[in-house]
């Protein structure tokens, strides 16, 4: 069995239900649990453009359509566009990301890894070098916008994305942080010339974190589309979580896992597959098993009662963000 795929609201893109994040192929360090262990520790540029190769052909075989990217994500766009170079995928939706720039220069120790700039300048540069790697770019993000930065009241930036966006790139924008909900509805109310900007949303919404449900519904019945990010919390709803907080939520976990003979992965993950409005959900695997696993997620059919006790699993926005801006880059 394939992916089933869905319209990604308004946009006029179809994609499949369960997407590839590149964040954690595409450099040597990145938050999730586990992330060194998962890449071997090797970090030739040469075996990680194989082991990403691996895993597109690997998505790509069993029906994801949609692969996202950020110029942050070290060499993620330029691994992508090696994949693709020679091939006709007429059907293949990219996304990728402006606003962060990369810093740790291919190292996972670098004291920060990443910058976050939202202006014209780097709104510019990164859009020619992201457009440069991968002509007929799909959608183009706001990566992490926030009130701090001020991008949603850029008058420059936003006349420059809708140029864009009437050059036939949808724009979109992506959300962190326990404000998630409030940026989104300033963002859906963001006008250019009368016209709303934004075509779609990725935002993070998981088990542990579900705060940004109601507001992803309005979105998209206002006609956005909804990507869905961090469903496994950055590995923090996989085994890897050994925190003692976390054992009473595992075992409810453990248990529903068994009951479904499946992994905890593919349980979160489908538990996102039960919203109307997620059009598609990201998985972050770097490793071809759990690809494989978080892919099988699509094929699960979770009852009512699960449901209800998976959406009593959820933290407190704020715990949840402070626990996670504690994790570790690795």
């Amino acid at each position: 069995m394939s992916l089933a795929m869905q319209q990604l609201g308004n946009t006029g893109l179809e994609v499949s239900r369960i997407g590839l994040g590149l964040a954690a192929l595409g450099r040597p360090g990145y938050i999730n649990l586990g992330h060194a262990q998962d890449l071997a520790h090797d970090y030739v540029v040469e075996a990680m453009e194989g082991r990403t190769h691996r895993m597109l052909d690997l998505a790509y075989e069993q029906g994801v359509r949609y692969f996202d990217a950020a110029r942050s994500y070290g060499r993620a766009e330029l691994f992508l566009q090696s994949w693709l170079k020679g091939k006709d995928l007429p059907d293949v939706v990219i996304g990728s990301k402006w606003g962060y720039i990369y810093t740790a220069e291919w190292s996972v120790e670098a004291e920060q890894h990443e910058i976050k700039r939202h202006d014209l300048e780097v709104l510019n540069r990164q859009w020619d070098e992201s457009n440069a790697f991968l002509p007929g770019l799909n959608l183009y993000q706001i990566h992490s916008a926030s009130f701090e930065s001020g991008v949603l009241e850029n008058k420059e930036v936003l006349n420059r994305l809708a140029q864009l966006k009437a050059q036939g790139t949808a724009i979109g924008i992506t959300l962190s942080g326990d404000n998630q909900a409030n940026v989104l509805e300033a963002a859906l109310l963001t006008r250019v010339d009368g016209v709303h900007l934004f075509d779609c949303v990725q935002a993070t919404f998981n088990i542990l974190e579900q705060s940004i449900g109601p507001t992803l519904a309005q979105a998209a019945e206002a006609g956005l589309g909804i990507i869905v990010k961090e469903a496994l919390a950055n590995g923090r709803l996989t085994t890897r979580n050994k925190k003692p907080a976390f054992a009473k939520t595992k075992k409810i976990l453990d248990e529903l896992a068994q009951q479904y003979e499946t992994g905890i992965d593919a349980l979160a993950l489908a538990y996102i597959l039960t919203k109307p409005w997620a059009h598609t959900v990201l998985s972050g695997a770097a490793v071809e098993s759990h690809l494989q696993s978080n892919l099988s997620a699509a094929f699960l059919k979770l009852n009512e009662p699960t449901l209800l006790r998976l959406e009593e699993l959820a933290l407190d926005p704020v715990e949840y963000w402070s626990e996670r801006k504690g994790m570790q880059w690795n």
